[in-house]
């Protein structure tokens, strides 16, 4: 029965995507958005991160993951100094319906330290999917924004060294 349920909860997620033609963001602003973390906290971007250059590394699929992670890593690696927030951003309505079973098995997946970072996008993931673009689901949305909320960097081609260090020269002007 349970496997009946989840191939029905997998249908209704994937049904419900409208695909958007990737688009070149660079200079525009980020829309205002709002999720909330897997800590349970509310947050709007990108007026809670005003002030302080932020990195967005947004998510459209499961997938994404994998290239989210690489994108850490090499972070991580570089010790690239920026405050990064991972947006899991999931359109349409049967994802909002549930949201709950979404957000606990993205909890069961990632350490609780780290869940106050991970904000999760329903209502407005639409708005974000048009915004970017969301043709080749699997790569991450990298978005590094200004303290106004700008965006100076944008890539979504998956992660590379080259773009990784792209990103860290936008970092140190």
């Amino acid at each position: 029965m349970r496997a009946i349920l989840m191939l029905v909860v997998v249908l209704l997620l994937s049904a419900c995507s409208t695909t958007y033609p990737n688009q070149q963001v660079t200079g525009q602003v980020f829309p205002s958005v709002s999720g909330e973390s897997l800590a349970q906290t509310t947050m709007s971007f990108p007026e809670d991160v005003s002030g302080q250059v932020t990195l967005l590394l947004i998510g459209y699929k499961q997938d994404s993951q994998f290239d989210i992670d690489r994108w850490l890593i090499g972070l991580d690696m570089t010790q690239t100094q920026v405050a990064v927030y991972e947006l899991p951003t999931i359109q349409g309505m049967f994802p909002r319906m549930f949201s709950t079973l979404i957000d606990n098995g993205m909890r069961a997946g990632i350490p609780k330290p780290l869940w106050k970072g991970v904000v999760t996008i329903y209502e407005d993931g639409e708005q974000v999917q048009a915004f970017t673009g969301n043709e080749n689901p699997n790569n991450t949305r990298v978005v590094l924004l200004n303290t106004e909320g700008k965006i100076i960097y944008f890539y979504d081609q998956g992660f590379s060294v080259a773009a990784l260090n792209e990103l860290r020269a936008k970092l140190e002007l």
